[in-house]
C-alpha cells in the first residue's frame, strides 16, 4: 500500500522531502502536487518505473514524457535551445508550461519520442516540487496524473491513494493544486505551436 506524506505546500518539511527522494531513488513511483495538477514522478534512470507510469495511464509508445527541471540550466542540458527559444522559455518559467524540444544526447533514449527525438521539459512553480528536485539534484521523469478514461487530472490526494494504492509507493498530500494540466508548447518548428491548452496562458 502506498504511503501518504502530508507536506506543507509553502514550507515543505525537509524530513519528508528527504524520505520521498529516498523512495524515488530506490525505484519508487510517487504522486505529487505541482503548480498545475497532481503528477506521477520517478527517477530519470529507472526504466521499470517509467513502464509502470505507461501502464497506469495506458500510454502508447509515442507519448512525450516530461522532465521536471529545477531551472533553465537543466533544460539546456537535455534539450537543444537557441537564443530565441531560450528567451521565450525564460519569460514563461517557472510556471505551468511544458515545452517540447529537440532532445540532446544527454537525454536517455527511452524518454525521447521514438520518431521525432523530442522531449518535454518544464520548470515548475511549486515549493514541494522544487524541494524534491533540489534534494534529488537532477530532473525527475514525470507525467500528469490523468487516468485513462478521464479528461481531467486527479486532484484529491486521498482519492489518488485509494485509486492507486497498490501501484504507487508514495502519495504526497500537498493540498489542492489545480485541476488543469500544463499548457504544452511545441518549440521544434519555425514558430511555437500550442499542442495542448492547459492552465498556462501562452501569448507569444
Amino acid at each position: 500500500m502506498a504511503q501518504l506524506f502530508s507536506i506543507h505546500p509553502e514550507n515543505p518539511q525537509h524530513r519528508f522531502i528527504s524520505q520521498a527522494v529516498g523512495i524515488i531513488r530506490k525505484g519508487g513511483l510517487v504522486a505529487y502536487p505541482t503548480d498545475s495538477a497532481y503528477a506521477l514522478g520517478c527517477h530519470i534512470g529507472d526504466k521499470f518505473a517509467l513502464d509502470r507510469i505507461r501502464g497506469i495511464r495506458q500510454l502508447d509508445k509515442d507519448h512525450n514524457f516530461t522532465l521536471m527541471c529545477r531551472d533553465l540550466s537543466e533544460i539546456a542540458t537535455y534539450a537543444k535551445v537557441n537564443n530565441q527559444v531560450f528567451r521565450m522559455i525564460k519569460a514563461l518559467t517557472p510556471g505551468p508550461f511544458t515545452f517540447i524540444l529537440e532532445a540532446t544526447s544527454e537525454t536517455p533514449r527511452r524518454l525521447k519520442h521514438p520518431k521525432r527525438k523530442t522531449i518535454g521539459l518544464r520548470v515548475p512553480n511549486h515549493p514541494i516540487t522544487l524541494a524534491l528536485l533540489e534534494e534529488l539534484n537532477e530532473p525527475m521523469m514525470t507525467s500528469t496524473l490523468i487516468m485513462p478514461d478521464d479528461e481531467q487530472p486527479l486532484t484529491d490526494p486521498y482519492d489518488i491513494r485509494q485509486t492507486l494504492e497498490h501501484q504507487l509507493e508514495l502519495v504526497i498530500d500537498g493540498g489542492f493544486c489545480g485541476m488543469e494540466a500544463t499548457t504544452v508548447v511545441d518549440m521544434t518548428g519555425d514558430e511555437p505551436v500550442v499542442a495542448r491548452q492547459g492552465c498556462g496562458i501562452f501569448d507569444y
